[in-house]
């Protein structure tokens, strides 16, 4: 049931977006440059539906990053123990059971 709602809620996601780029496809000027608004040198002229795809993409980016960024610690966590259970099975391999009988060692 979750994987049939999240791909109604999917479906309808694309549709919207759709319209909204279909309805948008005029071109709109972006600037970037604040000191002369009336007369940019960097002015690119794009339809608008780029560039609030363009913002939410960057804006998932971002968002990405800061998660990741934000898990530092708890990957860092279980680097710390895994490296603890890998020295901890080391050491029973090499080390005799509690209680265990020991054979000698064979005589050459």
């Amino acid at each position: 049931m979750k994987r049939f709602t999240a791909r109604i809620l999917g479906l309808v996601s694309a549709l919207v977006l759709i319209v909204f780029a279909v309805a948008n496809r005029h071109p709109v000027t972006v600037a970037f440059d604040p000191i002369s608004p009336a007369d940019p040198v960097l002015a690119v002229a794009i339809p608008l539906w780029i560039v609030v795809f363009i913002a939410i993409f960057l804006g998932l980016i971002a968002g990405w990053m800061a998660a990741w960024v934000n898990q530092g610690r708890w990957r860092r966590a279980a680097r710390q123990a895994r490296a603890q259970l890998r020295r901890n099975l080391e050491t029973r391999r090499t080390a005799p059971a509690p209680g265990a009988l020991q054979l000698p060692s064979p005589r050459s």
